[in-house]
Order: C-alpha cells, then structure tokens, then sequence
C-alpha cells in the first residue's frame, strides 16, 4: 500500500507538519543498537543486515568483551567470530565484512572509523544506508538513511515514489533542512515499527492519518 508521491504531498510545509508531529509522538526515538564509540556501532551496523536490532543486542555484549576493539577484530578468526554471531544469521558473510572492515580501518585510517561517506563505503560490508547511520550516530553528521522501514514510510505519505533508496534520500532531504535528516530517519523507523506495520498498518491509531494519502 503507497500512495503516488503528488504535488500536495512533496512540498516543504507538509513535509515539516508530517516530522513536527512525528516528532511529538515519539519525542524519544533514536538508534536502537547500543554502542559505546564508532567502531562498535560499525560492527552492530554490519550484524544488523536483515536482523533485528533486539537480536544484534544480544550479541554484541560478549562480542565486545572478545573483541574489544576493531584491531581485535582484523586479527579475529573468521571460524570463531562466524560462530559468535550465528544467531545474527548470514554470519559467514558478516564475519569476513566485519574482519576486512576492521582489517582496513586498521592499516588505512590508524584504527580509526572514517567520517567521510566515501570512506566508509569502501570498506566491506558498508554500503549507502549503513554510512548514513554511522555518520549521523557515530559523529553527528547530517545523514538520512533509507532501510525498508523508512523507504514504505516515504512511499506510503507521498514523499517519494521510487523503490530506490537512492533516490527516496534525494526524495525526502529535498523537503528538509539538514539539520532535520537525521532525526527524520529515527522518526520515521519508530513510526514504522510501532504503527505503519509492513503487512497490516494501523491506520486507525496513525497520528498521521489525517495527512497520509495511503490510508485506508
């Protein structure tokens, strides 16, 4: 269910009424990985790759203790930390990123994690959306990162029409200032979890009902 992006939809003030009361409804949405410094929020970002967030958390605690940072990492067995991060799923393809992500940070950047989008994009494992977050979380850039929950969200109020998270990001940051981007990707995720459901959206409780050309 999503709704054609429309010359109602795409404008700048519906755009600022649709985050100012996303903003009220969940005054405290952000990241849901726990992390202490950019280094363990790259290897969450990783491990999260078609995981959920509560099962990246219960990994990482041990993980860290094991590794306790990204020098640890590169020099971590690829058996062994594929065997740690099983639950996570995908692990064998995880676990060569995460060593060859760490591996490269290690001997490009002096162990530590870039602050440049094209940096960290050419480290393994880490595309477009998985820099933004970093960016944003990490350093407090201004970066929109599109997942699933945020391209339906866009899709579904009319702000994009596209299936590409490329162009969803060009879509969306169009209609807000920067300092907005990063704070709208977390407003957007919890609003996808919580109410606009991938299967069955909750249109009868959505704040934005009002204003969502998709509802039912």
């Amino acid at each position: 269910m999503a709704a054609a992006a429309t010359a109602e939809t795409r404008t700048v003030d519906h755009a600022t009424v649709v985050f100012d009361r996303l903003q009220r409804t969940y005054p405290d949405a952000g990241i849901q990985l726990d992390h202490r410094d950019a280094g363990e929020l790259l290897v969450s970002v990783i491990l999260s790759a078609q995981c959920t967030d509560v099962r990246v958390n219960l990994i990482t605690p041990a993980l860290f203790e094991r590794y306790p940072d990204l020098r640890a990492f590169a020099a971590a067995d690829v058996d062994e930390l594929a065997e740690q991060i099983r639950t996570c799923g995908l692990f064998r393809n995880k676990a060569r990123s995460i060593i060859g992500a760490a591996a490269t940070i290690v001997d490009r950047h002096g162990g530590e994690v870039p602050r440049t989008r094209e940096a960290l994009m050419a480290l393994p494992g880490i595309g477009r959306k998985s820099a933004n977050v970093i960016l944003s979380n990490a350093f407090g850039q201004d970066a929109f990162a599109v997942d699933t929950h945020v391209g339906r969200l866009a899709r579904r109020l009319g702000f994009s029409d596209s299936p590409s998270p490329d162009r969803v990001e060009r879509d969306v940051t169009a209609l807000l200032p920067r300092e907005r981007w990063s704070r709208a990707h977390h407003l957007l995720i919890w609003h996808g979890r919580r109410c606009c459901h991938a299967r069955n959206p909750a249109c009868e409780r959505c704040p934005l009902a009002d204003l969502c050309p998709s509802r039912r």
